[in-house]
């Protein structure tokens, strides 16, 4: 998941979310499929392990290895087909990076890593923190390896809109309040959706999961090393999953933190995540209400209260917007606002901020601090531009799985329920969840479990008010995987690793140094 610039980057993963391509997975039918339900899905089948001779080349091919301008790392392309199913119809270059290992001690292999999204750019991802961040230990052992995904960052990015259409698109209305809201929030997905089909229509087919995990398994190869050794965050854990669906057999160790289930269909991942934004915004409550400065509520208010009197703002901010003191204009309104509050949900520690956000917002009438956040959630720079992180996540979310909802009717009957499970953000998460509808791809993916039989030990880390990948995806996605180890952290924010937890910690680094997985259902405070 993405929070970046003025919001401190959440050490271990990248967010997954863009508020109006929404949510981690933010497509596919309204079920009701849950994680106990998962067996009434079909299992991801393995692929044979013999390499097509179609894909030889592909596999056999050496990297040119440069300098990139980052001192310490490598680059080079990589070289993909565009379309498993005919190899011959041309080549996706995908951007890779490494750190090679420091030593001291035997090295191990690479360690392939991504941050999660999707549209998280993995190649920024570990030149900026893992490259540096992770352990001394494992970066000795390990050269340090990273791809973006096709159709991101530096990977042949998919576009849709250009800055200024960006800023529009960000700030519609995603709680319409009759019948002409709704169709300007419908025309906004269609004129986002119609630009990514204008502008990317050769790759847009081809971005899905399953390709970019096929993408990483040549990597593997090209990179000389018989086992995938990876840590995905997030929407990483998919990808990761997935791999290990394809290539049990070439599994090495992999991390998965902060886990998605793949059996569920976008309209119950919807709702999931919903309730996980209200467990965190619970948490966020209760601790606020304990500080002098909480702009919500005093001591002993209800976190209930503390919703209400959030909804309240966003409902001014709905009818009067403030000013930010940006130069092109923009004011605060709910939906900037709205987003601004969900990005400080993925960590505890960007509480603080918020709480300085809202009081300049609330008592002030000054909107910079919320527009500050929900800009680094978006990416969107100083000069108006913005990263592709909404137009990927789009792109692979509609393409994975069927759309959340077809019609603005179909979200207006599941409002209760999406208002159920989050009485702040549910209505805004609903609409979002509309997205997929216009897309101009028809989606090849379905709901499906991953067993990856065969597979070495796999580590699923799940933590238990986590926001944006709720914990109970992380225990369905351990049952389906056939060798998982479940390794639950009991605390906030989203994912585990390298978020201060030395229990934690050192149960991955034992993992990734020594291949001794923890015991299953371990837990850490």
């Amino acid at each position: 998941m993405h929070i970046r610039r003025s919001l401190r980057r959440s050490r271990t993963g990248v967010t997954l979310l863009s508020l109006a391509a929404l949510l981690v997975s933010g497509c596919s039918a309204a079920g009701t499929t849950s994680s106990a339900g998962s067996t009434a899905v079909a299992a991801l089948v393995a692929l044979p392990r013999a390499t097509p001779s179609a894909l030889a080349p592909y596999y056999g091919q050496k990297l040119s290895w440069r300098g990139c301008g980052v001192p310490g790392f490598e680059c080079a392309t990589l070289k993909a087909p565009l379309d498993y199913a005919d190899p011959g119809a041309g080549d996706v270059r995908l951007a890779v990076t490494r750190k090679k290992a420091t030593g001291p001690g035997k090295r191990i292999g690479s360690l392939l890593v991504n941050p999660g999204g999707p549209g998280g750019s993995a190649v920024g991802y570990l030149q900026q923190y893992a490259g540096i961040g992770y352990p001394a230990g494992v970066r000795a052992r390990y050269d340090m390896v990273a791809v973006d995904p096709r159709g991101v960052a530096r990977s042949e990015p998919v576009e849709c809109l250009d800055g200024r259409a960006m800023d529009t698109y960000t700030q519609t209305d995603t709680t319409p309040d009759d019948q002409r809201e709704a169709g300007e929030l419908v025309d906004a997905y269609k004129e986002f959706a119609e630009g990514c089909g204008a502008h990317s229509a050769r790759l847009l087919r081809h971005v899905s999961t399953v390709e970019t995990a096929r993408d990483m398994d040549i990597l593997r190869a090209v990179l000389g090393d018989g086992k995938l050794h990876y840590v995905g965050a997030s929407y990483g854990t998919f990808l990761g999953a997935t791999y290990a669906g394809l290539f049990p057999n070439r599994v090495g160790r992999l991390v998965l933190d902060g886990a998605m289930d793949p059996a569920l269909p976008a309209g119950r991942l919807n709702l999931d995540q919903t309730a996980g934004f209200e467990t965190a915004f619970q948490s966020f409550a209760k601790d606020c209400v304990t500080r002098s400065d909480c702009p919500l509520g005093g001591k002993g208010t209800a976190p209930a209260k503390v919703g209400e009197n959030l909804k309240a703002f966003f409902r001014k901010l709905d009818a009067h917007p403030i000013p930010t003191g940006d130069p092109d204009g923009r004011k605060l309104g709910e939906a900037l606002a709205t987003t601004g509050v969900i990005a400080a949900m993925y960590d505890e520690s960007t509480w603080e901020q918020l709480r300085e956000a809202l009081n300049s917002a609330i008592k002030d009438k000054d909107g910079a601090g919320l527009l500050a956040l929900s800009d680094s959630y978006y990416e969107r720079d100083g000069d108006g531009r913005y990263a592709n992180l909404m137009a990927a996540n789009a792109a692979v979310n509609c393409l994975d799985l069927p759309a959340a909802f077809s019609t603005p009717d179909q979200v207006e009957k599941a409002l209760p329920s999406f208002e159920k499970a989050s009485p702040v953000f549910g209505e805004g998460l609903a609409w979002a969840s509309l997205n997929c509808a216009y897309w101009p791809v028809r989606p090849t993916g379905e709901p499906h479990r991953i067993e990856a039989k065969g597979a070495a030990p796999i580590v699923v880390v799940g933590t238990t008010r986590d926001p944006a990948t709720p914990y109970r995806w992380a225990r369905s996605l351990a049952h389906q995987l056939t060798s998982a180890r479940l390794l639950t952290y009991e605390g906030d924010g989203h994912t585990a690793y390298g978020r201060g937890s030395s229990c934690i910690d050192s149960a991955i680094d034992t993992y990734l140094l020594h291949g001794t997985p923890p015991a299953d259902g371990k837990r850490c405070k």
